[in-house]
């Protein structure tokens, strides 16, 4: 027997706590399959969804395209090939589906029959396909795609190699059709857009087939989201006209079963887009002026499809998810899933619009793909992601609510281990989501950057916090931490860790808190500001808002959150800074970056990282070469799991691993 297996190391890595055996290891965390993107056919019966799945063979997430039936529940995988195959799309008539594939490198468009068989090419696009939808006869695909480089940048390239003049040099995205989709090869796609007027977002086809609605910005850097305005383009003559143009942007138009008017979000004239609700409106076609349909929603509602009975959205409540209907003549809001504690996600609908697919979940479920009828709420489960949990003995999730420090109602998850005991008081970690417009849910889902599934399993209670500005809690709620971010983050943690010490279910001395991107940038306040922890692990997180501001893709959002920039508003910016609590700080800090990062530059990471060393704290920084924002491959997630799990083992353990 080979004792130095990699199964034996994990163990040893792992430690040997009892009732460690019965949860799932960080490997087969990371291994877990998941579910999204149903697609229900147009006469309901079939649904088309995606599957992801680990391939440690060649280090990446790869998605493949499934098939269920409705009414049986049988299904079967449809694509086969390596690479991911994704974003599936019915052919109006149903005999044909439509995806993406990046077999070929590139991301292009393929067609199949619903039945299985060989996956056709129809498009060889040279820059890839972004977004694609069919044409309602069936015999036309419209795709967004960024513009290819023309002569003059290829000659610039040849003579000087490749260079960018920041803010200048953009490569806009446009609208393409094909229109030759029965022919042995890809076709030639048609330009439908052009020039440097602007750069397409997302679009829909009229339901007749010869008008196309769009959103599109001034270019497609992130900074000019605020510009995103809504244009109708005429087929026959390629003829586009503006029909919205507001301040904030305005996006995901929507036709009107009868093609005479466009639902579309909006940020209505609110130039606070980051952290204001996104409201439903909707124009005539040929041009008007707007009506806002759901000033009475309380929360981003997500627009997804007009039909006879009404426009349908989404939208979260607290800890829930839903599907809701608005009659656009009388306003009247009605919920149609249920029960309350439901979490519905990523709907789609039969043509007639009687049927629907979404992803759901109640409290302590795995995610799966379901059905039902629109007006009687009556779930189908057509996949069984869940048994891959059944030979794990997991932890357990509920909701739970205190008062922040300056009164505001606060909720978060709070994961308790299977065995757990209420005599005992536990170690406590928080684990902080991103945003801050995240949100955490009692759902079951696979474990990343942090293993919460093996940190229950040693024993500690896990608390996620949905802190101010999180989703799900109305336009108020996420304007809470405006002015006043790391500041009021911080006590909605705080008193959420002194809430469960209140209740006797917490050693004090054994806290650690952690996170990524903007829950990064909370474990890093709670690093600098509070000698309240024993550990604290950063995860691609701001240190200095001046230094974020300078170098991030997204300056607007520090704009809206800071009320200005740093040079007219520094004492605002200083104050939510972590690095300006510097001489405070104790808390053993692990700091995980990727290289590449354009989000949260990796100069927060270094700059947090010296200021710390000289101030003789502990901290260990780990950079993830090729990586931007986010961990998109499972060997290098492996690692940053891994390393969460010694650090707070050393930290909250006492363990020398």
């Amino acid at each position: 027997m080979n004792y130095f297996s990699p199964l034996i190391l994990l163990a040893c890595l792992v430690g040997t706590y009892a009732g460690l055996a019965q949860a799932p290891t960080i490997d087969q965390s990371i291994a877990m399959k998941s579910v999204s993107n149903p697609q229900l056919s147009p006469n309901g019966r079939w649904v088309a969804y995606t599957l992801t799945r680990a391939n440690w063979d060649d280090n990446a997430y790869d998605t493949d395209i499934w098939i269920a039936n409705t009414a049986t529940g049988d299904k079967f995988q449809l694509t086969h090939s390596k690479k991911s195959n994704s974003s599936p799309a019915w052919s109006p008539d149903g005999k044909w589906l439509a995806f993406l594939s990046t077999r070929d490198e590139k991301a292009q468009l393929y067609v199949i029959s619903p039945t299985g068989g060989e996956a056709r090419p129809v498009s060889k696009f040279e820059t890839g396909v972004t977004a694609f939808k069919w044409s309602p006869t069936g015999k036309q695909l419209i795709f967004s795609a960024t513009v290819p480089d023309i002569k003059t940048d290829k000659e610039r390239k040849e003579k000087y190699s490749d260079y960018e003049v920041v803010r200048d040099d953009y490569k806009m995205v446009h609208l393409y059709l094909l229109d030759s989709l029965d022919k042995e090869k890809p076709a030639v796609a048609k330009a439908l857009t052009k020039g440097i007027g602007f750069s397409v977002g997302s679009f829909v086809v009229s339901p007749d087939g010869k008008k196309i609605a769009f959103d599109a910005s001034k270019n497609p850097d992130i900074i000019n989201g605020h510009t995103s305005d809504l244009y109708v383009l005429t087929l026959g003559d390629t003829i586009t006209r503006k029909i919205v143009s507001l301040k904030g942007p305005d996006q995901n138009p929507v036709w009107s079963p009868d093609g005479q008017q466009i639902a579309f979000t909006t940020a209505n004239e609110n130039e606070f887009y980051f952290y204001s609700n996104r409201l439903i409106a909707t124009i005539p076609a040929t041009g008007g002026t707007p009506k806002t349909l759901t000033n009475t929603f309380d929360e981003n509602a997500s627009l997804l499809e007009w039909t006879v009975s009404g426009i349908l959205f989404s939208g979260y409540q607290k800890t829930a998810a839903h599907l809701f209907s608005i009659d656009p003549a009388s306003l009247k809001i009605d919920r149609l899933t249920k029960p309350d504690k439901l979490i519905a996600t990523q709907f789609s609908f039969s043509k007639d619009g009687r049927q629907m697919a979404f992803v759901g979940a109640m409290p302590n479920q795995y995610p799966e793909i379901q059905t039902s009828i629109v007006s009687a709420f009556a779930p189908r489960v057509l996949t069984d992601m869940g048994t891959q949990l059944a030979s794990y003995k997991t932890a357990t999730r509920e909701v739970v609510s205190w008062k922040s420090v300056d009164g505001n109602d606060i909720e978060g998850i709070l994961i308790k281990p299977a065995n757990y005991d209420p005599a005992r008081k536990y170690p406590l970690l928080v684990v902080i989501h991103g945003g801050p417009t995240g949100i955490d849910l009692p759902s079951v889902t696979a474990d990343r950057y942090y293993p919460v599934e093996q940190f229950a399993a040693k024993g500690a209670l896990v608390l996620r916090p949905n802190y101010r500005g999180s989703a799900g809690y109305g336009s108020k709620f996420r304007a809470l931490n405006v002015k006043n971010l790391g500041l009021g983050d911080y006590d909605d943690v705080i008193s959420g860790v002194d809430y469960l010490i209140g209740k006797g279910m917490v050693d004090k001395d054994k806290v650690g808190a952690m996170g990524w991107s903007q829950g990064g940038y909370i474990s890093a306040f709670i690093t600098t500001y509070s000698d309240r922890f024993k550990a604290t692990s950063v995860g691609a997180g701001i240190s200095n808002w001046a230094t974020y501001y300078q170098n991030t893709d997204i300056t607007p959002f520090t704009r809206q959150y800071l009320q200005g920039t740093p040079w007219d508003n520094a004492d605002v910016y200083q104050k939510t800074s972590p690095i300006s609590y510097i001489n405070r700080a104790k808390t053993p800090t692990l700091i995980q970056h990727g290289e590449l990062d354009k989000r949260v530059p990796i100069a927060n990471a270094y700059e947090l990282r010296l200021a710390l060393e000289d101030k003789g704290v502990p901290v260990k920084m780990v950079v993830y070469k090729g990586f931007g924002h986010g961990i998109t491959k499972p060997k290098s997630m492996r690692q940053v799991m891994e390393e969460n799990y010694r650090w707070f083992s050393k930290y909250i353990w006492g363990e020398s691993l």
